[in-house]
């Protein structure tokens, strides 16, 4: 897969200043805010700043923590895990395997078949809807 990369100057013209602050600088947008944590239609999740396809409805599930969660990315590779051990804390973060793009954390208390909790922001995603 072929990276994205752009400037700084190139992603605050293409993202809002709230997508910017948290796909670009690692930011977290507020619990039972988002646009798709009660999200409940039928289709597929899309990094906003690149597109890549990221997670399929099928997988998502509600958490009880106001942030959409998702039990695997559609297509494993593309997203990537990296430890993130900020804020005082030992944490797996999520990001776009084409642009680098923070989309949230992942967790080893999601449901089966894999355990895994893919917690991410609204703001880092687009959605396009199957028919």
């Amino acid at each position: 897969m072929e990276k994205i990369v752009k400037t700084d100057a190139e992603w605050r013209a293409q993202l809002t200043p709230e997508q910017y602050e948290v796909t670009r600088k690692h930011g977290t947008e507020r619990a039972f805010c988002g646009g798709f944590w009660d999200h409940d239609k039928v289709g597929v999740y899309h990094c906003v700043c690149c597109d890549l396809p990221l997670f399929a409805s099928d997988t998502k599930f509600d958490s009880g923590t106001g942030w959409p969660s998702y039990f695997r990315p559609v297509i494993a590779g593309n997203v990537i895990d990296k430890e993130d051990n900020s804020f005082f804390m030992r944490r797996t973060e999520t990001l776009c395997a084409r642009c680098d793009a923070h989309l949230g954390h992942v967790f080893p208390d999601g449901p089966k078949p894999t355990g895994l909790r893919y917690c991410i922001n609204s703001v880092a995603m687009t959605f396009r809807e199957t028919v």
